[in-house]
C-alpha cells in the first residue's frame, strides 16, 4: 500500500519563514504598536515645539601654555595643560560672574546665564568649544562671546597670579643673600691682606653665585609669554533655529515610536503563553493543523452544518474530512476521537457532527458516538429519527424493535438516525448521564460499539469531554487511536497542547491534527471557559421549533418524545446549544 499523505509531524520551516511568521505575529499587537507610535509622535511634537525658538551660537578657543620660546618644538602643551580642569574652569561660577558683569545680568538671571552654556573639547586638540543656547540668535552670539572673553580673562589672571607668586618667592630668597653679600663686601674692603681676607673673598664668591641664580630665575619668569590662548572662531548669530523642525521631529518621533512599539510587541510575544500561529500549534502537537473554522457571520455560534447560511464553514468541514480521509493512519482503522483541550466542548461537538455529515456525504456508513456522559445534549439538539439497534446489541432473545436495552447502563442499545439534509444521514449513539462514567466508557459494550469501524466502508466518530478536564478521552484513546484536537488558539497555552500530546501518546494514541476556531460569542478573548469542567447552560426556552425534551418515564404513550423521529428538521438550519 502506497501512502499518499502521511503528515506525521509539523512541516519543517526554514529561518526566513520563521522570521516572516514572527513579524506577522508582531502585527497582531496593533494596540501596542499604535501606543508606541502615539508616544513617539507626542515626543516629536514636544521636541519640535520646544526647539522652535532655540538658537545656538558657538565660539572656539585654543589654549596656550606659558613659554619663553613658543617656537621650541620640544614643548608639549598637553603636558602643561589639563584640558579637563580647564573645561571645569570655563563652566565655573567665577567665569559666569565675570560674564554677568560684562553683560549686565542681574542676580536673578545668573542661573539662566549658566544653564545656557555648554563647553566641550574636540578629541585630540587643545580647543575648548563654547556653545550657548538662547531664545534669540543675537543673544546667543553675544553671550557665547562674553563667556569666551570671561574665561580668557580669568585664565590670564590665574597665570599672572601664579607668576607673581613665584617671582615674589625668588625675591624673598634673594634679598637676604644680597644683603649679606653687601655686608661682606664692606668687611673685605676694611680687612688687611692675609689669609682672613682670602677666606672672605671665597665666601663672597658663593653668595654672588646664589644671587645671580635667583636673579636669573626671576628674569626667566618675567620673560615668559603668559598669553592664556586665542579665539580661533568667534560666535556669530545663527541663521536659523537649532531644532530639527516640526516635520522632521514628527518623522523622527514616529520612527522611534514604531521601534518602541515593535519592542513592546516582541516582549509581549515572547512572554505570551498562547500559540502565536498555526505553526506553534503544529509544533506543540507534532501534528498538522487541518483547518481553521471561519467566524460565524450570523453571530449565533457555530452551526451543525452551515448550508446556505455560511458556505465557507461547510467547505472548511469538507476540507478537514478530505485531509483525514487521505491520512493513512486514519484510513487504516477509520476511528476518530474529537476532543477539546479544556472548558467548553461546544465547537468540538459541532466538528464531530459536521465531520460525520461530511463522511456520510462521501458514501461512508458513519456512526457518531456521544461519549460525553456528563453533559449529553446531541439527542435533544439534532434532527433525529429512531433507528435499528446496532449489531453488537442484537443478542439472542432481545427484541428486534426500538426501545431501551434491558440494562440501564450506557450504551443501552438506542440508536438514532440524524438527517444531515443534502449530505445524507448517519447514525447517532446519544450520550446519557451515567452513575460511573469510567466504567461505562471502558465496558465491553462500548468497545464492541467502537469496533463498528472494522466493518467495510464504516467510520466511527467519537465525541469526548475536554481531555484536560476529565480522563474520559484517555480511556477511549487505545480503542480509537486517531485523535482530533479542536481548540481556540487564543484560549489555550502551548504547554496545554504539549501536555495533550504527551497524554495521548502515553495512552497509546496518535494526534492526527488540530482544528482551530475563533472565540465563541460571549467568551472573553484570550481565555477559555474555565480551567475545569463547565456546567451545562440552562435549556433554551420552549418554542414550536424546539420543544422541551421529556423523559420517557414521564411521557404518556401517545405523547411526543423529542429524538424519536417525529421532529426531523434539515441539519443545516439547526444551531448548536451551549454545552
Amino acid at each position: 500500500m502506497i501512502e499518499t499523505n502521511r503528515p506525521a509531524a509539523a512541516p519543517a520551516e526554514d529561518e526566513p519563514d520563521l522570521l516572516r511568521d514572527q513579524f506577522r505575529q508582531l502585527l497582531r499587537y496593533r494596540r501596542l504598536l499604535g501606543a508606541g507610535i502615539g508616544i513617539g509622535l507626542l515626543g516629536g511634537v514636544y521636541l519640535g515645539v520646544s526647539t522652535a525658538d532655540t538658537y545656538v551660537a558657538t565660539a572656539d578657543v585654543v589654549l596656550r601654555a606659558p613659554t619663553d620660546d613658543p617656537f621650541n618644538p620640544s614643548l608639549a602643551p598637553d603636558k602643561a595643560i589639563n584640558i579637563g580642569s580647564e573645561r571645569q574652569v570655563a563652566l565655573s561660577s567665577s567665569t559666569a560672574n565675570e560674564a554677568a558683569k560684562k553683560l549686565g545680568v542681574s542676580a536673578s538671571g545668573f542661573a539662566a546665564l549658566r544653564s545656557g552654556l555648554q563647553v566641550t573639547n574636540p578629541p585630540q586638540s587643545m580647543v575648548l568649544r563654547f556653545t550657548y543656547t538662547a531664545s534669540s540668535p543675537k543673544e546667543a552670539a553675544k553671550r557665547a562671546n562674553a563667556m569666551t572673553e570671561a574665561y580668557l580673562l580669568k585664565r590670564q589672571e590665574a597665570l599672572d597670579v601664579t607668576r607673581d607668586k613665584m617671582v615674589k618667592g625668588y625675591q624673598d630668597q634673594r634679598d637676604p643673600v644680597a644683603k649679606q653679600l653687601d655686608e661682606l663686601v664692606k668687611q673685605i674692603n676694611s680687612m688687611p691682606a692675609g689669609p682672613g681676607r682670602d677666606a672672605a673673598y671665597s665666601s663672597k664668591t658663593d653668595l654672588q653665585s646664589k644671587v645671580n641664580t635667583l636673579n636669573s630665575n626671576i628674569a626667566k619668569l618675567e620673560a615668559l609669554d603668559m598669553s592664556p590662548g586665542r579665539v580661533t572662531s568667534a560666535a556669530t548669530a545663527p541663521p536659523g533655529a537649532d531644532g530639527p523642525g516640526i516635520v522632521m521631529s514628527l518623522a523622527l518621533g514616529a520612527a522611534v515610536g514604531l521601534a518602541l512599539g515593535l519592542l513592546a510587541a516582541w516582549v509581549r510575544l515572547v512572554f505570551d503563553p498562547a500559540p502565536r500561529s498555526e505553526g506553534d500549534v503544529a509544533r506543540a502537537l507534532r501534528a498538522p493543523v487541518l483547518g481553521y473554522l471561519p467566524r460565524d457571520r450570523t453571530g449565533g455560534g457555530p452551526l451543525l452544518a452551515a448550508g446556505e447560511a455560511d458556505p465557507r464553514l461547510a467547505e472548511e468541514y469538507r476540507s478537514v474530512a478530505f485531509r483525514l480521509a487521505y491520512d493513512a493512519r486514519f484510513a487504516d482503522r477509520r476511528r476518530l476521537l474529537v476532543v477539546a483541550p479544556r472548558g467548553s466542548s461546544e465547537t468540538a461537538a459541532a466538528v464531530a457532527v459536521n465531520l460525520g455529515a461530511s463522511f456520510a456525504e462521501t458514501g461512508k456508513d458513519v456512526l457518531l458516538i456521544e461519549a460525553d456522559l456528563r453533559t449529553p445534549v446531541l439527542a435533544s439538539q439534532l434532527p433525529t429519527d429512531a433507528g435499528g439497534r446496532p449489531r453488537w446489541s442484537q443478542t439472542p432473545g432481545s427484541p428486534k424493535g426500538g426501545g431501551r436495552h434491558a440494562d440501564s447502563e450506557w450504551p443501552d442499545g438506542r440508536q438514532l438516525v440524524v438527517d444531515a439534509g443534502e449530505s445524507g444521514s448517519f447514525d447517532l449513539i446519544p450520550g446519557e448521564r451515567a452513575r460511573n462514567v469510567p466504567r461505562a466508557l471502558t465496558s465491553a459494550r462500548a468497545t464492541r460499539l467502537i469496533s463498528e469501524a472494522d466493518s467495510p466502508n464504516s467510520t466511527v466518530v467519537v465525541l469526548a469531554p475536554p481531555v484536560l478536564s476529565y480522563a474520559d478521552a484517555l480511556a477511549l484513546v487505545d480503542r480509537v487511536d486517531g485523535v482530533l484536537v479542536v481548540c481556540d488558539p487564543r484560549a489555550v497555552h502551548r504547554s496545554d497542547l504539549s501536555r495533550i500530546r504527551e497524554l495521548i501518546s502515553g495512552a497509546g494514541g496518535t494526534v492526527l491534527g488540530a482544528v482551530l476556531h475563533a472565540p465563541l460569542p460571549g467568551e472573553k478573548r484570550g481565555r477559555g471557559k474555565g480551567k475545569g469542567a463547565t456546567a451545562p447552560s440552562p435549556a433554551p426556552a420552549p418554542s414550536p421549533a424546539a420543544p422541551q425534551p421529556l423523559t420517557r418515564e414521564a411521557a404518556e404513550p401517545e405523547q411526543h418524545i423529542p429524538g424519536d423521529g417525529t421532529d426531523t428538521v434539515a441539519l443545516r438550519t439547526v444551531r448548536m446549544g451551549r454545552r
